[in-house]
């Protein structure tokens, strides 16, 4: 289960920052794959003992969780 939960750590993770990184509107689609990847990186970390990384992990949480909320439900005042 590491295994597998590293590949997808490298793609989804990968893909969440490549897309961040873009011009709108496709930069709001890398929050999608970071929040995707993150049980992954919960589980690798904690698994391990690495726990400044778990914290560290659902601190990225949150910060997936609050991009997703900013661009997909928050409402836009002009």
């Amino acid at each position: 289960m590491d295994f597998i939960s590293q590949i997808i750590i490298v793609i989804f993770g990968g893909i969440a920052i490549w897309l961040v990184s873009c011009k709108a509107p496709l930069n709001k689609w890398g929050y999608i794959f970071g929040i995707i990847s993150q049980p992954f990186w919960l589980y690798v970390t904690f698994s391990s003992k690495q726990y400044g990384m778990f914290a560290l992990s659902v601190w990225y949480t949150f910060g997936w969780a609050k991009g997703i909320y900013n661009y997909f439900y928050k409402e836009t005042v002009i």
